[in-house]
């Protein structure tokens, strides 16, 4: 499937820039999928203004592959959202392992009406460049794909600049989220892009937890190797775990920064919301203990909110850190406009029930 196969709405959601909520995963006190509260969420990511959602990736778990969860978990995503809102939707499936598994979970997403992959490549953790751009095209033959830039401490490894050069000029790559959490190899993959002349085709997207509004607001400069001309690209949109909370906000903050013209003076406030959003996340991404607890930190805001259960997760190591629940108390207080606890509240009945005919939508 070609990018030009996938409906006009999805690809100018996706070539502007959306917020894409990586979907979590929803459990029952025994470890079982909870159907109900899986809905939900997903309800709650579409009533939010999210212009799709990302399943199957690292908020949802990469074990749901163990258990027999990987299916189930991506059609009860997609049925819940498109029989939910009849405007376009961006649907992201998260594909990992060595190319054989990762082209069956493509074409999976595929026949589950996703549009497109993003490629974990932590299991090629070894390989050469050479070896995993080969994986890289097999899979963009299947569907088109998001490349990811995946920081190590949670799995991933760093790739030259030589890579993402040859990984943009790869005909069905159609964007790649960018998760270094380092400026420097953030750069270093803009100007790959930039040098491969893909800016036109290949949308960039922040994971870079710690610059979210940054990488939203900058414009990169990429100049060509004699410093005679340059271009300047920006980042359109997100693809984020940190955005599986209170999205209904994340979705307003990205609104007002495409609302601000390209070389228009950025507003104080905006610049300064990079640091509210950056520490947020460090409470609830668990930055101050290597993002262990990062997944039960979001799942623990849901918790709060009504949305989820509990914190489970397949793994029964994977808790919240000690003083994590402290941390997400203290930014709760300290920066009450960032949470969308009152817009979960008017809705949540109609989302876990299901009938937004008996329940409307409440701003």
């Amino acid at each position: 499937m070609k990018f030009t196969d996938i409906p006009e709405g999805s690809r100018a959601l996706l070539r502007k820039g959306t917020v894409l909520p990586a979907h979590p995963l929803l459990l029952t006190a025994e470890r079982k999928l909870d159907e109900a509260r899986q809905r939900a969420v997903t309800r709650y990511y579409v009533d939010a203004g999210a212009g799709g959602m990302a399943v199957g990736v690292h908020t949802t778990q990469f074990a749901i592959r163990d258990v027999g969860l990987y299916e189930p978990v991506l059609r009860l995503a997609a049925e819940t959202a498109y029989a939910w809102t009849d405007r376009p939707l961006l649907m992201v499936a998260g594909v990992t392992g060595r190319t054989e598994q990762a082209l069956n979970e493509a074409r999976i997403a595929r026949g589950l009406g996703y549009h497109a992959v993003l490629l974990n490549l932590a299991r090629l953790k070894g390989q050469s460049e050479t070896e995993i751009l080969d994986h890289c095209r097999a899979i963009a033959a299947e569907m088109p794909v998001v490349g990811f830039a995946l920081l190590p401490e949670v799995g991933g490894f760093h790739l030259s600049y030589d890579f993402w050069r040859a990984f943009a000029e790869i005909d069905n790559v159609v964007a790649i989220k960018m998760a270094p959490f380092d400026r420097y190899r953030t750069i270093e993959i803009v100007r790959a892009v930039c040098d491969a002349g893909a800016q036109d085709r290949v949308t960039l997207y922040t994971g870079n937890d710690d610059h979210i509004i940054l990488d939203l607001v900058q414009p990169f400069v990429v100049r060509s190797a004699d410093g005679k001309s340059e271009q300047r690209l920006r980042i359109r949109g997100g693809l984020l775990g940190h955005w599986s909370v209170w999205a209904e906000k994340a979705v307003e903050q990205l609104e007002r920064i495409h609302a601000i013209p390209d070389g228009a003076a950025i507003p104080e406030d905006v610049l300064a919301l990079d640091s509210v959003v950056t520490d947020c996340n460090l409470a609830i991404y668990d930055a101050l203990n290597n993002l262990a607890g990062c997944i039960p930190g979001c799942l623990e805001v849901l918790r709060r909110q009504g949305l989820a259960a509990g914190t489970w997760c397949l793994d029964e190591k994977e808790i919240l850190s000690p003083g994590q629940s402290e941390q997400i108390d203290r930014v709760y207080a300290m920066y009450p406009e960032m949470n969308d606890d009152l817009f979960v509240k008017k809705n949540l009945t109609r989302w876990l029930s299901g009938d937004a005919a008996a329940n409307p939508l409440e701003r």
